[in-house]
């Protein structure tokens, strides 16, 4: 099966991630990667950071002639704030010395890992915790997870997102946009992200990112930030993928893990979600038909998966961001030293990252559906997972 492991922290040299498990023969280039890398910087509200990251990947190993090989993908990112940002930060985040002269940071953000983390690990610094928990890391996250996303690309499988809420602006519910997604979804998943770029918010609604811009602009005025909801819509799977036999193999759950394993992500739903709690059953389920050999629905409200198992239509899930807590105007803290109460310290941040979160959020996707696909289809090379899926299909 597959597996990614990312290393790094937002200041140091560089993020590292290595992808384990990939079939040999896959499409894989640099460019690709980074096409995907660039998406992740999308969004108006973003902060400092965006004007000069350019994030680039370097392939190590995995790959011969733009290719896979089996073995393990070895991918790295520099960071841009180690390298040309500010030349302190090769001090503040050395590899080898003892750290003398170097000031330490003792007051948390309220919202972070700052104090669980020199709580649970015993520092008495919080940069190490601000630098691993950062979101930077959803970069080698996207590039580790790109590779899956290219591989379910050979079997017509596409994944795309589109923001639905930023803050207090937003469709009033899902039958606003559900045909405008379902017109795009004639071409694949892909298709919402081409008109969803275009917008600066990734909002399909022109009148809509207008208005998200000015919200946006008005909150970074008063100092604070915003939080939203995205939509990420995954086509061409096949049904069978997941099961309901032990809960731990189940495609829903693994799905709603790879949305809160991500940073600020804290809730999830899958198909009507939370909208179906509140509504009867003769409005919720999915009614069965029968065309040439296959079973659709005539509606889609369970999102794609019945019982764990995805069904053959299109998965649909919804993930919700808290406000970043990195605010201008500062919250209460206390310092971890002295106790002594003070103001927060101001980290460089975005006033709002959900259009990023929802790039980041298609890439966890694709990853765990790469990885439900192969344990249904699985083989050493991709001629011979084709194969199995042409003949099981």
């Amino acid at each position: 099966m597959l597996r990614y492991l990312t290393a790094g922290e937002s200041h140091g040299e560089a993020l590292i991630g290595i992808v384990e498990g990939m079939p040999a023969g896959v499409p894989l280039t640099a460019a690709e990667i980074n096409h995907h890398l660039a998406r992740r910087w999308l969004g108006f509200g973003r902060g400092g950071r965006a004007k000069f990251e350019r994030d680039k990947v370097h392939i190590y190993s995995g790959v011969r002639f733009s290719k896979t090989i089996a073995g393990p993908i070895a991918l790295r990112l520099d960071n841009a704030a180690y390298t040309r940002d500010r030349s302190g930060w090769p001090d503040v985040m050395a590899v080898e010395g003892t750290g003398e002269g170097v000031e330490r940071v003792t007051l948390p953000r309220p919202g972070h890992a700052d104090l669980v983390g020199v709580q649970k690990y015993g520092f008495d610094d919080i940069r190490p915790v601000i630098d691993r928990s950062s979101a930077r890391e959803t970069a080698m996250r996207v590039a580790c997870c790109t590779v899956a996303r290219l591989f379910l690309k050979q079997f017509g499988i596409e994944v795309g997102s589109h923001v639905v809420r930023l803050g207090e602006v937003g469709y009033d519910d899902a039958g606003q946009w559900r045909d405008r997604v379902d017109a795009l979804l004639a071409d694949g998943a892909e298709a919402i992200n081409r008109a969803a770029d275009e917008s600066e918010v990734r909002m399909l609604d022109a009148d809509l990112t207008a208005r998200c811009i000015d919200h946006i602009i008005e909150t970074k005025k008063a100092g604070d930030s915003l939080g939203g909801i995205y939509e990420v819509v995954v086509t061409g799977v096949p049904p069978g993928l997941g099961s309901y036999v032990h809960w731990d193999r189940r495609l829903d759950g693994q799905l709603a893990q790879a949305i809160l394993s991500i940073q600020a992500q804290k809730a999830v739903e899958i198909g009507d979600g939370v909208a179906a709690a509140s509504m009867p059953g003769s409005l919720v389920h999915d009614p069965i038909l029968h065309d040439d050999g296959a079973f659709p629905r005539r509606t889609n409200h369970a999102g794609g998966i019945e019982g764990g198992t995805s069904n053959g239509m299109p998965i649909i899930v919804r993930g919700f961001m808290k406000p970043i807590p990195t605010l201008i105007k500062p919250l209460d803290t206390a310092d971890i030293t002295t106790g002594q109460a003070q103001p927060t310290r101001y980290e460089r941040s975005d006033v709002t990252s959900v259009p990023a979160a929802s790039t980041v959020a298609e890439a966890t996707v694709a990853f765990t559906i790469a990885n439900a696909f192969l344990e249904k289809y699985g083989g050493d090379s991709l001629d011979e997972i084709r194969g199995r899926f042409e003949r099981e299909t």
